[in-house]
């Protein structure tokens, strides 16, 4: 009896260890994590593959080819959001326009409305900003400087910051994007 408890107990503990630690949860996504160089600090963010391929998929191609570097942060709300996406703010003669326009994004728009209930706008979110139809969404999207649960459903969120926390409310209107890359 006793060597038998013995077997039985080296059973039972062999197959826990096969069991995942994160059995039960929802496996992480794990996206490509970009990178967001100013002059007011670096902000890293992860992404969300699996609730926003398409849009994860079109941002991560516009970081490829340079598409965000040298832009400026054109939309900024102290206590909700900051915004970048649109190529016209590389110009300051057209400091009128930034944000809106046939010019202010990169012409492709990713075509889909991504809304996850799992992903929502906490603060740090990374989500696509749009002009009132979100699967016309395209270049510019924006950070949340709060938990805004107001914007859930209307706007797909794709990311969440993990390193730079702090940066995104040192943004100001005008700052410039160094660099932006996959890490």
């Amino acid at each position: 009896m006793h060597r038998s408890l013995h077997l039985f107990v080296a059973i039972a503990i062999g197959a826990l260890m096969t069991i995942p630690l994160n059995a039960g949860q929802a496996p992480a996504s794990k996206g490509p994590v970009l990178v967001i160089d100013t002059a007011k600090g670096t902000i890293e963010f992860e992404t969300y593959p699996e609730e926003a391929p398409k849009t994860v998929e079109h941002i991560v191609g516009l970081v490829k080819r340079g598409f965000y570097n040298g832009q400026r942060f054109h939309r900024v709300v102290p206590g909700f959001v900051i915004q970048v996406g649109d190529p016209q703010t590389r110009d300051m003669t057209k400091r009128d326009m930034w944000g809106r326009g046939s010019g202010a994004s990169s012409g492709r728009p990713i075509g889909v409305a991504e809304f996850s209930k799992k992903r929502t706008h906490t603060k740090g979110a990374v989500a696509m900003a749009h002009a009132g139809d979100a699967a016309k969404a395209d270049s510019q999207f924006y950070i949340t400087l709060a938990d805004v649960h107001r914007l859930d459903g209307g706007y797909a969120v794709f990311g969440h910051v993990i390193a730079g926390a702090d940066v995104p409310a040192k943004i100001e209107v005008g700052d410039v994007i160094k660099k932006m890359y996959v890490k």
